[in-house]
């Protein structure tokens, strides 16, 4: 079983908006030959609680004007560390980089075959390190004129 024709376009669509919004390391799964309950996930990750919650409005305002999909489930708003956002056929999550890194979901879905995700998405890989980096220099910076 793989997944739909419209999980993958939920997927791609969802994967623009996240890299619309600068999202880094978007990548997505099909999930459907070991999950029953969907058909892919989308995971996408940001260096600050603002900018997640950015990225999930941007991503439910998206798949909601140009597919007519509406999320049954938003979950983690509140914090905005790790928001979940579940259409049934897929579901998305967005992280903080550090809850990115710290529950690497990629490890639990590495076995699954990739989506291929529009360009703008795919360039966003790898470009946690790069935030990690510049946001360490900002704080060094700043400590160093206090």
């Amino acid at each position: 079983m793989t997944a739909t024709d419209r999980s993958i376009e939920l997927i791609q669509a969802a994967a623009q908006a996240a890299a619309d919004k600068l999202a880094h390391d978007i990548i997505a799964y099909d999930v459907s030959d070991v999950l029953s309950i969907t058909d892919a996930f989308l995971l996408a990750s940001a260096p600050n609680d603002r900018q997640v919650k950015s990225i999930v409005d941007e991503i439910e305002e998206r798949l909601l004007k140009e597919l007519g999909a509406k999320p049954v489930r938003r979950e983690g708003d509140r914090d905005a560390r790790w928001v979940l956002l579940d259409y049934v056929d897929i579901v998305v999550h967005v992280q903080h980089s550090e809850e990115r890194v710290f529950y690497a979901l990629e490890r639990l879905w590495k076995d699954c075959p990739e989506i291929a995700l529009p360009e703008d998405a795919v360039a966003t890989r790898g470009k946690a390190d790069e935030y990690a980096r510049a946001q360490e220099a900002r704080e060094s910076l700043d400590g160093d004129l206090s």
